[in-house]
């Protein structure tokens, strides 16, 4: 005769409360109100960015919405392979370091043209990888 099975194993197991769609859609609905609210009544947009890095980051969010826009077929795995590939963070912090630098030594007119040459640059490569990846 089998023996019967014990209580932890007896109860369906649940989900962390971060994968559960019935957490984090309210919370990322919160989170684009809030935004809102903040750009409508002038509030600092670096405190609006900090806080929404902040509260993503605690609670995980970017992973549920990064896994939302996985689930879209063909086309959501290569956004996300895109969104992860680290020369573009890479390439992307390099260029807000030499325009800081640049700006600090009166060079604003340059670093406007670098950084729309360098945006120019990851969208070219951006574009050259999804092509590379359907075709």
């Amino acid at each position: 005769m089998p023996e019967p099975l014990d209580d932890a194993s007896q109860t369906p197991g649940r989900t962390p409360w971060w994968r559960n769609w019935g957490v984090m859609l309210p919370l990322w609905c919160a989170i684009g109100g809030l935004v809102w609210l903040g750009l409508r009544f002038n509030v600092d947009r670096g405190v609006i960015a900090a806080s929404v890095v902040v509260v993503g980051l605690i609670t995980n969010a970017f992973a549920w919405l990064l896994g939302i826009i996985a689930l879209v077929p063909i086309i959501g795995p290569i956004i996300i392979k895109v969104l992860s590939i680290g020369f573009i963070w890479l390439l992307n912090a390099v260029g807000y370091l030499v325009s800081y630098v640049a700006i600090r030594r009166g060079y604003s007119k340059d670093v406007l043209t670098y950084r729309g040459l360098t945006i120019a640059v990851i969208i070219g490569i951006v574009i050259g990888f999804v092509l590379g990846k359907l075709l």
